[in-house]
């Protein structure tokens, strides 16, 4: 700001009885109610000394009126702004003019102290004394930090008080502007928490806004000054780094904000732990413009979180390739939800013992017309990240409970279980969506059996428990996927309304390698049939792996060893294929096989 004072054109006024202007007893009067008036007045003459000041302006400058009165009006005012003040003036006595409240900008006095204060000053004109300027001035102090508190407001984080969203987007392209003049380089990062909702669902919201805190008192600790850090919203931040010499620059950078990010945070007794996943995008080497340095910084930073936690990725071209692709699917998959182009194909579960069919698990497929047969571990994964795992969850869940009713009419009554993904589980009407499916299409809920995985059930343990209890009210079975891939408590599984697992084929591929992978094996089925839970191998290939699960005791297996998945229009001959080979089996297998739906 500049220091400007009275304007170009001031007046005076004093607080002195013999200086006020006398009309009978008016002269009382006027000191009076200049007095009371609660903006500072000046009376200043032709030659710019001061007339008359009143008690306001007393107050406000800190001189008393004898020592105003006389004196240049020149005195609040910084000695290198006198003279052109005192030019500003005469040209004002020569053509005089009234100038209200809110015409001037920036105008400064200074007090007897030395300090300075910022004003407000409306301009007048009077022909007594042969012309004398009359100004009023206004102490705006609070005015202008009103206007400071809601700028603060308006371009910084009111939690963490960084600067917000807005505020880095005006120093992004300020960085790009400086740049493109002198040629030189600098790196854009985009950084998320990992796994930040654990700290708000475990710990609550105080605790999580806790951790934010700390988390910008980390990344600030490790920034040079002149380096830009924003908090853009949510867990995410973003840092600026300017005037980097090369790529390492950045990747030391990087490092040093993850390192700083992993070191366990002590609140309130406990010990917290987590990190981050960080992207690079570079400034001129990958994009010009601040939308795209963003959105190739965000690519990065999901291919980081690919890795796992507490990593840092650089953006590459293949990685808008990839975006792209993820794209593309996205909206080939919206059409294919809305048009049709999505099947579920069954593969069947076999009892160990008798040789009959014990279950089908139902597996997601989907052909496009345009791009052919996409497989689920490249859909899926994209589903689940622009939320479309719901829709496509809620499609299978309604086309199984139709196929269910679809079997039990033709007289070959099944059981169909629906693999949940973890965002399903979530959902606060699940099981409302589940009643409303097997009542629209008649299929007995017990025909109905639902698949959660061992982690999804234990990353939020009461919701879960909530859930699959409400399921299991309506009747419908639960069973346990991918069993010893997770991190569970074996106590809190026992809470769960679970009748079987499904022991995962990461475990049943290697069990003819060594002893150990078949010890593994043998004791995941001694620990399910101790916790009374019916047992499933996924993925059994080999003659030799089905003799040792039926040596450790296996309730049943699927797997290519019997057949892949095939539509729905083929299960029938699988199931009269295998009862004719069949043992004779207890009542669940000639009540029918269970079909599992998975996505």
């Amino acid at each position: 700001m500049r220091s400007a004072g009275l304007g170009p054109d001031l007046p005076a006024a004093s607080s002195s009885s013999e200086q006020a202007p006398r009309s009978g007893g008016g002269g009382s009067l006027i000191l009076a109610a200049m007095n009371a008036a609660p903006d500072g007045i000046l009376l200043v003459d032709r030659a710019g000394c001061i007339v008359m000041v009143n008690a306001a302006m007393e107050s406000l400058s800190g001189y008393s009126a004898d020592e105003l009165c006389g004196r240049s009006v020149g005195i609040f005012l910084p000695p290198a702004l006198r003279d052109a003040h005192a030019q500003h003036l005469e040209g004002y006595f020569r053509a005089p003019s009234r100038r209200p409240m809110g015409m001037g900008r920036d105008l400064w006095i200074m007090r007897k102290d030395g300090s300075s204060v910022p004003v407000d000053i409306a301009l007048g004109h009077t022909d007594a004394q042969g012309g004398t300027a009359v100004a009023f001035v206004r102490d705006i102090s609070e005015v202008r930090r009103l206007e400071a508190r809601m700028h603060f407001q308006a371009t910084h984080d009111t939690l963490t008080g960084l600067i917000n969203r807005w505020q880095f987007g005006q120093r992004l392209e300020q960085a790009i502007a400086e740049s493109a003049r002198s040629g030189q380089s600098f790196a854009l990062l985009l950084l998320d928490l990992d796994d930040f909702k654990a700290v708000n669902d475990g710990y609550g919201h105080a605790a999580g806004d806790q951790v934010l805190l700390e988390v910008a008192r980390r990344l600030k600790s490790a920034l040079r000054a002149g380096d830009a850090l924003a908090r853009l919203g949510g867990d995410e931040f973003t840092v600026l780094l300017p005037h980097i010499a090369q790529a390492q620059d950045a990747e030391q950078t990087a490092a040093k904000l993850l390192d700083v990010l992993c070191r366990p945070y002590q609140m309130h007794g406990f010990e917290l732990d987590f990190g981050a996943s960080l992207g690079i995008a570079l400034y001129p080497n990958d994009a010009q413009d601040a939308a795209t340095l963003m959105r190739y910084a965000d690519m990065a930073m999901y291919h980081a979180k690919e890795s796992g936690r507490a990593h840092y990725a650089f953006y590459a071209p293949p990685l808008g390739i990839r975006m792209a692709e993820k794209l593309q699917l996205h909206e080939r998959l919206k059409m294919a939800l809305a048009y049709g182009g999505l099947a579920l194909h069954y593969q069947p579960q076999v009892d160990v013992r008798s040789g009959c069919v014990h279950g089908v698990e139902a597996l997601l497929r989907w052909t496009d017309p345009q791009l052919g047969e996409i497989p689920p571990d490249r859909f899926v994964p994209v589903a689940e990240a622009t939320g479309l795992i719901l829709a496509l969850g809620a499609w299978v869940l309604d086309t199984a409970c139709r196929q269910i009713a679809a079997w039990a009419g033709a007289g070959m009554p099944l059981r169909v279980a629906v693999n949940l993904s973890a965002q399903q589980l979530r959902q606060t009407d699940l099981v409302e969506q589940i009643e409303r499916s097997l009542s629209l299409h008649g299929a007995p809920a017990d025909l109905l059996e639902i698949e959660v995985t061992e982690s999804e059930a234990m990353a939020d343990p009461e919701q879960a428990r909530r859930v699959l209890c409400g399921l299991q009210a309506l009747g419908v079975r639960i069973a346990l996927d991918d069993f010893g891939t997770g991190h569970s408590s074996l106590a809190y599984l026992k809470q769960l309304p679970v009748s079987r697992i499904k022991i995962d084929r990461e475990f049943v591929r290697p069990l003819l390698r060594t002893s150990a992978d078949a010890t593994l094996v043998q004791a995941i089925v001694v620990l399910a049939q101790t916790l009374g839970l019916h047992v499933v191998a996924e993925g059994v290939e080999s003659a030799e792996q089905l003799h040792l699960l039926t040596d450790f005791g296996c309730d049943a297996y699927q797997g290519w060893l019997f057949s892949r998945a095939v539509p729905p229009g083929h299960v029938a001959a699988l199931l009269q294929a295998a009862q004719a080979t069949a043992m004779p089996a207890g009542e669940d297998a000639l009540r029918g096989p269970a079909t599992v739906v998975s996505v």
